[in-house]
């Protein structure tokens, strides 16, 4: 796509587009889903939807960055930003969708990307993204979720008697 168009696209959107996809309540049974799923484990769950990356990042494509990089850098950004490689096991995940590409990035804490391959994290994306390109948005953060959730109770199960304590809001961000 040309430069020109795909800055257009992302200057056309913002967080209303965000509210828009993931409306209040679509919000409200994700940030539920993630609550159930922490239960099960010592994991942090953080989801991110963004709607277009910042003016600053897209000034550096084709200078060598392809759209792909600028949204996984973006994804680690808001990874340190929502503070998800602050867990105390080290296991935190975020996903993160940006909309304007429809793509998604997965970025886990060392604790639990140290167990899983990088195919596994890709197969997972990739099933993602075929719900995105359908437009199914909730069905494909819920498959999302359920995938991670089955990661870190594979990895980080909640033992039996023990607390639990939730170090991070299981809020949706949307930007």
């Amino acid at each position: 796509m040309n430069k020109l168009l795909r800055i257009l696209r992302h200057r056309w959107l913002d967080s209303r587009d965000s509210r828009r996809l993931i409306p209040d309540d679509m919000a409200l049974r994700l940030s539920r889903r993630i609550t159930a799923s922490e239960a099960r484990h010592s994991g942090e769950i953080r989801l991110c939807v963004e709607a277009a990356l910042p003016l600053s990042y897209l000034w550096r494509l084709g200078n060598g960055s392809t759209v792909r990089l600028l949204a996984r850098e973006r994804a680690l950004s808001w990874f340190g930003r929502l503070g998800v490689w602050d867990t105390q096991d080290n296991n935190g995940v975020l996903i993160y969708l940006l909309l304007a590409e429809r793509s998604i990035e997965l970025v886990a804490d060392r604790g639990l990307s140290a167990r899983v391959d990088q195919a596994r994290w890709q197969a997972m994306v990739d099933r993602l993204a075929g719900q995105l390109r359908h437009g199914a948005f909730e069905d494909g953060l819920t498959q999302a979720l359920e995938e991670v959730s089955a990661l870190l109770v594979e990895f980080f199960p909640t033992e039996a008697g023990a607390t639990n304590p939730n170090e991070l809001p299981d809020l949706v961000v949307r930007a």
